[in-house]
């Protein structure tokens, strides 16, 4: 990993409130591609198609298996997370709904163009509870870096191992 994608741990807040800040490598177009482009974000992420439109749809569709290559645990890696698009300034913000979190929780990705780089910054909502929050923290920061390899063209880190590790530790952080 570079330094201009130093990884800091995710904060909380406020109640039910993840919030993450990576520096990845610009330019920011590039950036917004791998989180609107349903393919680039499956390398990440999930697939799934975005209308990218207040009030279009958010499909989500989880397959680990196409971000990394460590097996995962039995009964995880694949599901489906539907939402709806509450916000969105390309190439600068992006905000849906996301029902895997609790019934109202809301991810916005901010971009901010900083010299060579992108500033990203994940703000999660409304998480449902504590355990949930603990689980969305480690998965948002596994999922980040992740991108943040493919960014760099890096292979990708093992998803799982690195997400039940930042479990862990934000098991007795937040």
């Amino acid at each position: 990993m570079n330094d201009m994608t130093a990884s800091k741990p995710g904060t909380s807040p406020e109640q039910g409130t993840v919030r993450l800040e990576r520096m990845l490598p610009g330019p920011i177009e590039r950036v917004w591609t791998y989180l609107t482009d349903p393919e680039k974000r499956a390398t990440w992420l999930a697939g799934g198609a975005f209308d990218l439109r207040v009030g279009g749809k958010a499909d989500l569709h989880f397959d680990h298996s196409n971000i990394t290559s460590e097996k995962p645990p039995e009964g995880k890696g694949k599901h489906v997370s539907s939402g709806t698009i509450t916000r969105i300034e390309p190439p600068r913000l992006l905000a849906f709904t996301f029902g895997a979190a609790g019934p109202v929780s809301e991810v916005t990705f901010e971009l901010k163009p900083e010299g060579k780089g992108v500033l990203l910054t994940v703000t999660h909502v409304r998480i449902a509870d504590r355990n949930t929050k603990i689980g969305v923290a480690a998965g948002w920061d596994a999922h980040i870096a992740i991108l943040e390899d493919r960014l760099n063209g890096e292979p990708p880190r093992p998803f799982w191992s690195t997400h039940q590790r930042l479990k862990k530790e934000y098991e007795a952080r937040l």
